[in-house]
């Protein structure tokens, strides 16, 4: 019935076209099994199977590559990938389909979106070459098709010269291909905000490694700059910027390397055609209003340290974009890098005047964490930041952060501090206790034990919650990449903790 349905939607009809429909998955087979007998092919040890050549966008040289028997039932065998595309189509509705429709168009000239609600998932600069890599199932595919759909395969690879991608071998120069993605994608998505529905929002995926390009002028530009760039000259106001999981933890690229983690889903609504102007004042005054309880909501919603930058690109671009243009005093435009630069440091003031709640001591700890870590430092430095902060070293290290000797102090780590800590008996709290001594029974123990303790810290959790941002931020900064993580992890887990708080909180009441 699956092969029937192919011929019937290519138009044809008969044996002749059952024959078609039953060649072209036959012919998939053969692209599929080429993609595990090559010697780009690698192991892929956490699961003992194999990788395809196509376990990421790229064509690395593998020097242990690993083998597949093509004629065995291994993995990457004929009859294993037979296997798998079988239990595909067992997953696919029989009716779910029935009005849907596949067209393929040149993106810059569609009219398909007219009237439509949008999501899309466009090339992402110069991340990825498409065409490039199509070049490996081409050529099979056109040796098995090739007679029986001649139209589709009438080049002998596949076409590169209008490819919207920012490739500088094609175009001479890294500025030149700037150019040519920048006027294409523009005109692409000018399109869309004309054409889409005007009730719904555009969402729009972009997942990228961020990579950096530079012009004749000196001047250095992110792909994900350039991107945004694109999206607010073709007439769209963003709204929103949600980083999404999408990323699968075991994928090729991720093992040990530094690689995507979330992909980035753009949520874009049609420009005002009345917006006002603004200065740089009156756009970094707007920032600072609208960012705040947006970053609150964020913490609440338990968004991850490491997503929070990005997902507060969203509402601060839905400012920018809230003005027809935003100018400085002698004239000039600030563009989106600048905009992006002024979200980035109003959101680092609004985390940092968040310590403005926190009790000496662990205003004293933050300050200190910053510049040293969990490192040691003379005793005479820490005693003037200590006056700074009106704290001692003395209380500091009465209060259980601290160890000083020998002219020496530092920050006591996590798996440090002691295990019998009880927030409800100690003299002398610091939300910095708090934060550290979530962070070793989550990462020592259990969830349920962690959220246990943040039942019995009360109503000063909240602070806790704040401050594991702060610190994740400042890690971050100082590529601090062990510790951020167990500041990440606090944070994401902080709505699971809250909850079994709850019910250990009702199940104490319930004995009273």
């Amino acid at each position: 019935s699956l092969s029937l349905s192919l011929s019937l939607s290519a138009g044809g009809t008969g044996p002749a076209a059952y024959v078609d429909a039953v060649s072209v998955y036959l012919a998939l087979l053969v692209d599929q099994v080429a993609n595990h007998s090559s010697a780009f092919c690698g192991w892929n040890s956490p699961n003992g199977q194999m990788r395809s050549v196509f376990a990421r966008q790229a064509l690395p040289m593998v020097w242990d590559y690993a083998e597949a028997n093509c004629f065995a039932g291994s993995s990457g065998s004929y009859a294993n990938v037979l296997e798998r595309q079988v239990k595909a189509f067992s997953a696919l509705s029989p009716h779910g389909a029935s009005g849907s429709r596949v067209i393929q168009t040149d993106g810059i000239r569609q009219s398909a979106a007219y009237g439509a609600i949008v999501s899309t998932d466009p090339p992402y600069y110069d991340n990825i070459g498409y065409s490039d890599l199509s070049d490996f199932f081409y050529v099979w595919l056109r040796h098995s098709l090739g007679e029986s759909m001649p139209d589709l395969f009438r080049t002998l690879a596949t076409p590169k010269s209008e490819e919207l991608i920012a490739s500088p071998y094609r175009h001479g120069d890294k500025e030149r291909a700037e150019a040519f993605f920048l006027t294409g994608m523009r005109q692409a998505l000018r399109g869309l905000a004309q054409g889409a529905h005007s009730e719904f929002p555009v969402s729009i995926y972009y997942a990228f490694k961020q990579s950096e390009a530079g012009s004749g002028t000196g001047v250095v530009r992110t792909g994900w700059e350039t991107f945004l760039d694109s999206v607010v000259e073709s007439g769209f106001g963003i709204t929103g910027t949600w980083p999404i999981r999408t990323e699968k933890q075991g994928r090729v690229i991720a093992y040990q390397s530094n690689a995507l983690a979330s992909s980035i889903v753009l949520v874009c609504r049609r420009r005002r055609p009345d917006a006002p102007r603004a200065t740089r004042q009156d756009f970094v005054k707007a920032l600072e209003r609208d960012l705040r309880p947006a970053i609150v909501e964020f913490q609440k919603a338990g968004t991850a340290p490491v997503d929070l930058a990005q997902a507060v690109i969203g509402p601060g671009m839905a400012t920018y974009t809230g003005f027809s243009e935003v100018r400085r005093p002698a004239g000039e435009r600030v563009g989106v890098g600048e905009a992006l630069a002024l979200i980035n440091e109003v959101l680092e003031e609004i985390l940092s005047g968040q310590e403005a709640d926190l009790d000496g001591d662990t205003r004293w700890a933050v300050a200190w964490y910053e510049t040293h870590g969990f490192g040691t430092a003379p005793f005479g430095e820490a005693n003037t930041l200590a006056t700074a902060k009106n704290t001692s070293v003395d209380g500091l290290v009465e209060a259980g952060i601290l160890r000083a000797g020998q002219g020496r102090v530092r920050l006591l780590r996590p798996e440090e501090l002691p295990s019998e800590w009880n927030p409800v008996t100690d003299s002398r709290l610091t939300v910095w206790e708090m934060v550290h001594h979530l962070v070793r029974v989550l990462d020592g123990e259990s969830e349920y034990a962690a959220g246990q303790l943040l039942r019995r810290i009360g109503g000063q959790a909240g602070a806790a919650r704040e401050l594991a941002y702060r610190l994740y931020g400042i890690c971050d900064r100082q590529q601090r990449a062990a510790e951020a993580r167990l500041y990440n992890a606090l944070v994401i887990s902080w709505p699971e903790l809250a909850r079994i708080a709850r019910e250990d909180n009702g199940r104490q009441q319930r004995l009273q």
